[in-house]
């Protein structure tokens, strides 16, 4: 009997079974270290620089010959037989067919081509000047870019000015609001499409420069004006290169 006042602490048996784990302060029995040494689980030695430094050099050599020879081969090769004309910078002649040979070229269907007689569609413009749409210009200094004027900058404004003036001068029969992308250059300043009514706000130029019909240059434009990519992608677009090299078969 517990003496007075004290609770009786009840006893407790512990059942054990197959596999349970020792408790704490144990030694694990022989058969489980012997797993753990077959398992390859024991402390491994700290690795040494070199080996280090050597698995180091041996992996950077191979990413170099993946990444740096193999794969950009591999791709230029695909390239150049399923996608020849575009791997080439999509050139076109005079007649508008592609070519691959730069000497045969007009100029690329991927690269906007500067256009100021009033007898041919302006493209949009390009922040390049005074040499417009130009890769790079060793005498200027200038090369394909965006001007990185914000909207409310003095400059860009007054370059806006300057297009818009020189659009109504050029066509002053045209009353009707100006397309924007006829006054603000692309951020790369080497855009090669104008949109459809960009095209359509000079045909009454173009055709009385030309003597041609308005409907017949009309009709030329929608021609060559195309649509968002899958129905999704992109604004409709006309390429100017390859309609000025249309309407230069047209006339004559």
């Amino acid at each position: 009997m517990p003496p007075r006042g004290e609770i009786p602490k009840p006893s407790v048996t512990r059942t054990t079974f197959p596999g349970d784990v020792p408790p704490t302060g144990v030694a694990a029995p022989r058969a489980l270290a012997t797993g753990v040494r077959a398992a390859g689980l024991t402390d491994s030695p700290a690795p040494r620089p070199l080996a280090t430094l050597r698995a180091g050099l041996v992996l950077f050599v191979i990413l170099t010959v993946l990444t740096g020879l193999i794969y950009p081969m591999l791709v230029t090769a695909i390239a150049q037989l399923v996608f020849p004309w575009q791997a080439n910078g999509s050139l076109v002649n005079r007649r508008g067919q592609p070519v691959l040979q730069a000497r045969a070229a007009v100029g690329s269907t991927l690269i906007g081509q500067y256009f100021s007689d009033p007898k041919y569609f302006w493209p949009r413009p390009s922040a390049t000047a005074p040499v417009p749409y130009t890769a790079y210009h060793a005498a200027t200094e200038t090369c394909g870019t965006g001007s990185n004027w914000g909207p409310t900058n003095p400059l860009f404004l007054a370059a806006i000015r300057r297009r818009v003036a020189r659009l109504r001068a050029a066509d002053p029969g045209v009353k009707g609001p100006i397309p924007i992308n006829l006054v603000t250059a692309s951020a790369s300043g080497l855009d090669p499409d104008i949109s459809p009514a960009a095209a359509l706000y000079q045909v009454p130029r173009v055709a009385r420069a030309r003597g041609l019909p308005v409907a017949e240059v009309r009709r030329l434009v929608k021609q060559f004006s195309h649509g968002r990519v899958l129905g999704l992608l992109g604004a409709p677009r006309v390429n100017v290169l390859k309609l000025n090299l249309a309407l230069a078969r047209l006339s004559r």
